[in-house]
């Protein structure tokens, strides 16, 4: 199979992108087809720092910076540190920047002793180095260089101090005074206030206590009496101790019992009087016999000489017995219910 010169020169230029993006990436310090650890440090002033600038521990190169960003204000560089080399770094490790005027630009790693390590994309205390003229300082004259970092330490203190005490600060410690102040007053007229009360011939507290006093001192006349009303107590406790309790509440729980079967026998019918509490029959028979005898009553007043013949001169009344009752005449209605 014959290959096109454009297959060819497509190839290789695929080939040379592909071996470019790997060389240039090489160059920037990453290994290729390697498990690195990345990190990243925050810094103010990276002092020439520039990617693939070495990251050293103890004089030995164990990464490369990989890549540097910052926001549009430049307060804050974000350094990416590539570390290549299988090492343990302990969390409150310090990453310096050391600067070099004859060299390369490079960060060393001061390890901490924390017992956690920093693991990938973890971010690494930082500290910006004081550069050669420091180190030289510090060789030359060691107290002017103490000197010059207490006077460093001092005006970052004012500075932030300064930041601190804003007007708004300002107005706020001054409120702040102002209260004191009344707070002060206002204990100063409390204290005058106490020693009024603390006073032994018109304060209140005085007047309290020989009140207290007074009745303890009533307290101490009366104690025969107090004793004596004790006494009484403990004799009428006494006795209601002695009285037999239980032998009262037995009994009224029996009586209890007693009562509980009489209304018990009310509601059976096996008793005389339950029988004519909750048996209607009596009820019928009474209605049955009141009817009769208003029937009976009617037919006496209608008809009297059918059960009385006084009559001289008449005839004997042969009517009709009354089989319906009469109404009733006045007040009296006649109460008529069907027995079934």
């Amino acid at each position: 199979m014959k290959i096109s010169n454009e297959t060819k020169v497509g190839a290789i230029t695929i080939v040379s992108l592909a071996l470019l993006i790997l060389g240039f990436n090489f160059l920037k310090g990453k290994k290729l087809w390697s498990k690195d650890t990345m990190i990243t440090g925050k810094y103010g002033n990276v002092q020439g720092l520039q990617n693939s600038n070495p990251i050293v521990i103890n004089g030995l190169q164990v990464g490369t910076v990989y890549k540097i960003t910052t926001e549009k204000d430049m307060r804050e560089i974000l350094v990416d540190l590539n570390i290549t080399k299988d090492i343990n770094i302990p969390k409150n490790s310090i990453a310096i920047i050391k600067s070099n005027p004859l060299g390369t630009t490079s960060i060393e790693i001061k390890l901490g002793d924390a017992i956690d390590n920093l693991h990938n994309k973890d971010t690494i205390i930082t500290e910006t180095s004081g550069g050669l003229f420091d180190n030289v300082l510090k060789k030359v004259d060691p107290v002017l260089y103490e000197v010059r970092k207490a006077v460093s330490s001092i005006d970052t203190l004012l500075a932030n101090f300064n930041t601190v005490l804003d007007p708004k600060a300002k107005g706020n410690i001054a409120q702040v005074l102002t209260n004191l102040n009344q707070v002060t007053a206002s204990m100063v007229t409390s204290t005058a206030s106490l020693n009024g009360l603390l006073n032994a011939q018109t304060g209140a507290l005085a007047k309290s206590l020989n009140n207290v006093s007074s009745i303890t001192s009533n307290f101490a006349n009366n104690n025969e009496k107090i004793n004596s009303v004790l006494s009484n107590l403990d004799k009428t406790s006494s006795k209601f101790a002695n009285l037999n309790l239980n032998k009262t509440l037995d009994t009224l729980d029996r009586a209890v019992n007693q009562l509980k079967n009489v209304i018990g026998k009310f509601d059976n019918n096996s008793g005389s009087l339950g029988k004519l509490l909750n048996d209607p029959t009596m009820y019928k028979n009474l209605a049955s016999s009141g009817n009769k005898l208003n029937l009976l009553l009617d037919d006496i007043r209608v008809n009297p000489k059918r059960y009385v013949s006084l009559s001289i001169f008449g005839k004997k009344q042969n009517n009709n017995p009354i089989l319906v009752p009469l109404p009733d005449t006045i007040n009296s209605p006649y109460f008529v219910e069907r027995i079934k």
